[in-house]
């Protein structure tokens, strides 16, 4: 469904240790941002009904069933610069994205667009 490369997997396990327990790495998108979609990346001590659960680099990762279509395909990485770094998403399904990058569509998903 979703690929985290071994550098965000590395980072995500460092950011985790920070957090100092298990927790599991809920992935999803809502409504919002300037193309209508944007994504939700953060840690979550429980797993709802509704989730699915995948596991990669050793990370659980949760995903609702809303988001699941919209996700399939996801590559997660971390790219690092000289200007720092940053999580990037890399999603097949979108087809326009917002000029500040934080927002996208799909074809079947254009949510509700918000100023940016």
């Amino acid at each position: 469904m979703i690929t985290i490369t071994e550098a965000a997997g590395f980072q995500i396990k460092d950011m985790m240790k920070e957090e100092g327990k298990e927790m599991f790495l809920r992935v999803g998108v809502k409504g919002g941002g300037c193309s209508g979609l944007s994504y939700g990346i953060g840690f979550e001590e429980e797993k709802q009904d509704d989730d699915t659960e995948l596991e990669q680099h050793g990370i659980k990762v949760l995903i609702d069933k809303e988001s699941a279509p919209i996700l399939n395909g996801v590559i997660i990485d971390f790219k690092q610069s000289m200007m720092g770094g940053g999580f990037t998403i890399d999603n097949p399904n979108a087809i326009a994205g917002c000029g500040c990058g934080s927002s996208f569509r799909t074809a079947t998903n254009a949510g509700s667009p918000e100023d940016c």
